[in-house]
């Protein structure tokens, strides 16, 4: 039968239940035992033993073995499943007969003593049941997952039914995020709110969405970043805050990018950019232990150990041990000219973006083991300190694990006249088409120059930890609802 076909067979049994007064979509459940707890409550049940203890459990209908005057049901929920047994002795003629007219897909609540089949099965033995929702669409024919790609994001409800793997995945990202934000409130952070609509979108080198507020009649846009808000906080007083929450940028997507993504930022006053890699080793391995029992992580066919501490080396000194391109000390057109000699073609950049771009295509890829890669070239690294005693380097690092950036971190820069000149060269590559670059905030150096103490400030890509923690291959398989085409 095709799926149009079911459907109708499905909606000709809810009429027949209509006309004979039963309410398909009761209003409430009734008490029920979460089903995983059913299950370890008479885990020491012998095969053949019966409990003497009557239960109530409801979940969705995903088996039906029919044995005439008896029948074995299986129901599932959240926590786990279990089998139920019914009979025409147990409940009549007519209830038996409803029962086994109810499709895979229904959701039902189940009555009766618990016991343990000979081969070993806890069972409920049905006394009593009643439909709590009618399913009109079946399910998946297939319990291995779906295939279609497409599908499975598009339907992710379906997803999560057909496929367990897919269930443990969100399960793992929910845990993870759970010991992140415990490890932070124990350490005296606190977790705060800043705008999604901003009037200028700042903080990161992104391309903004745009929307329009009516009554105020002005453009808004969907945050880059919440990064200037909350240093804005610390000048306030609050010197340990962290926000986890969305961000937006109108960008491309990829197997690591979605134009709607979470992230975790956290500023810590009277700290820099060596105290932020300590707090991300800790952070991470607490997500990892919460998440996965260890800190021995397989991914993509690898086996990463995320146990601290982690590799260190500087952004330069990197390239030039991969490529063999000279890039401490060396102008742009030096980079250039050692890149050629090398058979390496570069575009026509600034330097900091030239030794950016040829680490991105040339080192990153092969960081597989947790490795923090710091001190960056000031010009693509507007809101963090210099370095002392090294011209033109910052202090900034970012995180990298299996191939992936997973964090960025920076010592602030507290200095407002030296970020109101960063700001005003970043408006400058605007006025040269730099779509990207970051606008001049005057709400934020107005602050900025109220003080601002010594600051390390951090942002961690929870999409991709997530795909760390799970073996997932794209950043859609950790995001329950990914931005997709419209469909037609």
């Amino acid at each position: 039968m095709t799926e149009d076909s079911l459907v109708q067979v499905r909606l000709s049994k809810l009429r027949g239940l209509a006309e004979r007064g039963i309410d398909p979509y009761p209003p409430r459940a009734g008490n029920v035992r979460p089903i995983g707890q059913v299950v370890e409550r008479f885990s020491s049940l012998k095969p053949e033993e019966e409990s003497g203890e009557r239960v109530a459990v409801a979940g969705r209908l995903v088996a039906l073995r029919q044995m005439g005057k008896a029948s074995f049901l299986d129901l599932r929920d959240g926590t786990g499943h279990v089998q139920i047994h019914a009979s025409i002795d147990a409940l009549g003629e007519q209830r038996y007969a409803d029962l086994r007219d109810c499709d895979i897909g229904d959701f039902l609540r189940v009555e009766g003593d618990v016991f343990r089949t000979k081969r070993g099965e806890l069972t409920v033995a049905t006394a009593e049941w009643t439909l709590l929702a009618k399913a009109l669409r079946p399910l998946p024919e297939k319990w291995n997952g779906l295939k279609d790609v497409e599908l499975r994001y598009r339907h992710r409800s379906l997803d999560l039914v057909a496929s367990e793997s897919v269930r443990t995945t969100f399960v793992r990202r929910s845990r993870m995020i759970s010991a992140i934000r415990r490890r932070l409130d124990q350490l005296g952070f606190l977790e705060v709110e800043t705008p999604i609509m901003q009037p200028i979108a700042g903080g990161a080198t992104a391309r903004p969405f745009v929307t329009h507020h009516n009554t105020l009649d002005v453009d808004l846009y969907l945050r880059v970043a919440p990064e200037l808000y909350l240093k804005r906080l610390v000048i306030g007083g609050l010197e340990r805050v962290y926000e986890l929450g969305k961000n937006f940028r109108n960008e491309g997507v990829s197997f690591e990018h979605n134009p709607e993504f979470t992230t975790l930022e956290i500023y810590e006053a009277y700290s820099d950019y060596e105290g932020m890699m300590s707090l991300v080793e800790e952070l991470v391995a607490e997500g990892a232990r919460e998440a996965v029992g260890s800190l021995a992580v397989a991914y993509q066919g690898n086996l990463i150990d995320l146990a601290p501490p982690w590799r260190r080396v500087s952004l330069e000194e990197a390239v030039e041990e991969e490529s063999g391109i000279k890039v401490r000390g060396a102008r742009a057109d030096e980079i250039q000219s050692g890149a050629a000699r090398k058979g390496v073609d570069l575009p026509p950049l600034s330097r900091g973006k030239l030794v950016e771009h040829l680490f991105e295509s040339l080192v990153e890829p092969r960081l597989i083991q947790p490795t923090i890669v710091k001190d960056y070239p000031i010009d693509i690294s507007p809101l963090a300190k210099r370095k002392r005693g090294v011209d033109g380097i910052v202090e900034r690092f970012e995180l990298f694990i299996a191939g992936m950036e997973i964090a960025n971190a920076f010592t602030e820069l507290n200095d407002p006249l030296d970020q109101r000149a960063r700001f005003e060269g970043q408006e400058a590559m605007r006025q040269t088409g730099d779509d990207e670059a970051q606008r001049l905030d005057e709400d934020f150096l107005f602050a900025l120059e109220h003080g601002m103490p010594p600051t390390g400030g951090i942002g961690v890509g929870i999409d991709r930890l997530a795909m760390l923690l799970t073996d997932s291959r794209s950043i859609r398989d950790v995001i329950l609802f990914p931005t997709l085409r419209t469909k037609k």
